[in-house]
């Protein structure tokens, strides 16, 4: 129905005397299927409503062909109904002395529909071209938007590499080492977003997922570590899929750092699943785990502060289950109001 709303006839043309002659042809077209109708409509019901179909007539042709394909099919229609149609049939003469007026009625009311017609195509071809104008307005202040974005993520982890540089306290440049790890996270999650779904509200999870992992597993883990991923397909509103992404790179960049050392073999499985009620993403690993006493101190560590904002960002609960075979992080929300579908 949007497709047959914005259909237009001549918009094809660009020389003026093509499109004019496409006019004409349409118009006289619109009116010939009117005049076969009738004829057909004659068999039952002879010079009943001689102008009744008229009106469509006029109002098809000038939506579709301009007031220049209207006012063509006006006038073969109105004279034809007028003449082979009104009493005295195949005659201009009238028949009753109130038909004068009657034709004359009509004539102004198709006039009228044609005048209308032309006004209001007029208003949603000018409505249709403000609105493209203002989604290349809004492209172009996305992308303006993302370059600034990104040169703001290359200018922290310059300050910070060269703040490093200028530090000899090893604990201050561990600091300074996972701060300038969280920055490249961000950059990556974010760049790869953009890529992969440029300013759409909807992001499909599967392919956003899949190209996330893979980019991380190849900068973090060495071929000691298997890294499997199982996601199934759906989508979910941008914000939400930001907020997994990030959650997910942050929670593999800690598996990286802390679950398999001095070269350790092991696997990390990430998966995000579609569930009855919403979905649920699950980063586990057979590493080293924790004991009781370092789960306190991890609880409480700038990664695990992160990892519950991101599930806040998300508008989902997140658990952390350390044990001594590995850890267990995982982050479930609701299909909210503002979209997320189930594959």
């Amino acid at each position: 129905m949007k497709r047959l709303a914005n259909y237009d006839i001549v918009r094809p043309y660009k020389d003026a005397n093509t499109r004019l002659l496409v006019q004409i042809l349409f118009g006289a077209g619109c009116a010939g299927l009117m005049i076969l109708l009738r004829s057909a409509f004659d068999i039952w019901a002879p010079t009943s409503g001689a102008f009744a179909l008229v009106y469509p007539t006029v109002l098809l042709a000038t939506l579709y062909g301009h007031w220049q394909a209207g006012s063509v099919a006006y006038s073969i229609s109105f004279l034809w109904a007028w003449y082979f149609v009104l009493p005295e049939t195949q005659a201009f003469r009238f028949e009753f002395a109130t038909d004068p007026p009657r034709v004359a009625i009509n004539a102004f009311a198709a006039l009228i529909v044609l005048i209308f017609a032309e006004t209001f195509r007029r208003a949603v071809v000018s409505a249709m071209a403000e609105r493209d104008l203002e989604i290349e307005r809004r492209a172009i202040l996305l992308q303006e938007l993302e370059h600034r974005t990104k040169n703001n993520f290359s200018l922290a982890a310059s300050l910070l590499e060269l703040q490093k540089r200028r530090e000899d306290h090893p604990q201050v440049q561990d600091a300074l080492d996972q701060a300038l790890n969280r920055i490249h996270s961000f950059a990556h999650a974010y760049a790869n977003l953009a890529e992969s779904q440029g300013e759409g509200a909807i992001v499909a999870m599967q392919p956003y997922l899949t190209e996330l992992v893979t980019k991380v597993t190849r900068g973090a883990f060495g071929e000691n570590i298997n890294v499997t991923l199982n996601v199934d397909e759906c989508e979910l509103p941008r914000e939400v899929a930001v907020a997994i992404g990030l959650f997910t790179n942050e929670a593999l960049t800690n598996c990286a750092k802390y679950a398999f050392p001095d070269e350790r073999e092991g696997w990390v499985n990430v998966s995000l699943a579609v569930e009855q009620d919403g979905w649920c993403l699950r980063v586990e690993d057979d590493g080293i785990g924790q004991s009781d006493s370092s789960s306190a101190g991890a609880s409480s560590g700038v990664g695990t502060r992160l990892l519950d904002a991101f599930a806040r960002q998300a508008r989902a609960e997140y658990d952390l289950v350390v044990g001594p075979r590995g850890r267990h992080v995982s982050m479930a929300g609701a299909w909210g109001e503002d979209g997320g579908t189930g594959g």
